[in-house]
């Protein structure tokens, strides 16, 4: 299939303070926005009625932004709460689905709050180590090998 370019064909798009690539079918486009991952933004192509095999750079403005006021407000749309991404919020109680700016700031948030009340996550977090589980005997070491300054190979 080649890809028809027309006069209204849009090459990039910006939404939500993100940079997207109009040849890029619409689903995996809006993909590139912090906090929607592929099954959110098959699910708010399907509520906004836009087809998901369409290429990005040929929706309309209104239809940009009827995808927004869905990312937004997602239970507006009937978005069920175990859908989104923050689900009952530490601090507020709140489901919300947040993203860009309002998803990094959260999730810093959480990891400060869980070094400052000293859980087990937390200070996985402050000392640099793995934080769910992983072993850690033989695996990661690059960048923190105690010893030589640059490393055992260094000195070859």
């Amino acid at each position: 299939m080649s890809l028809m370019m027309t006069s209204e064909f849009q090459h990039i798009l910006r939404v939500l303070n993100t940079n997207i690539d109009g040849k890029r079918k619409a689903m995996f486009a809006m993909t590139k926005i912090i906090g929607v991952g592929k099954r959110f933004s098959n699910l708010i192509c399907k509520k906004a009625e836009v087809d998901v095999d369409r290429r990005a750079g040929t929706l309309s403005n209104e239809e940009i932004e009827k995808l927004v006021a869905i990312i937004n407000n997602p239970k507006q749309f009937k978005v069920p709460d175990w859908f989104v991404n923050r689900q009952r919020d530490f601090t507020t109680g709140k489901t919300t689905q947040l993203v860009i700016n309002g998803l990094i700031a959260a999730v810093r948030g959480d990891i400060e709050r869980m070094k400052k009340i000293r859980v087990h996550r937390g200070i996985r977090h402050f000392w640099g180590h793995r934080v769910r589980g992983q072993h850690t005997k033989t695996t990661g070491r690059k960048g923190k090998t105690p010893g030589m300054p640059g490393g055992a190979n260094a000195a070859k």
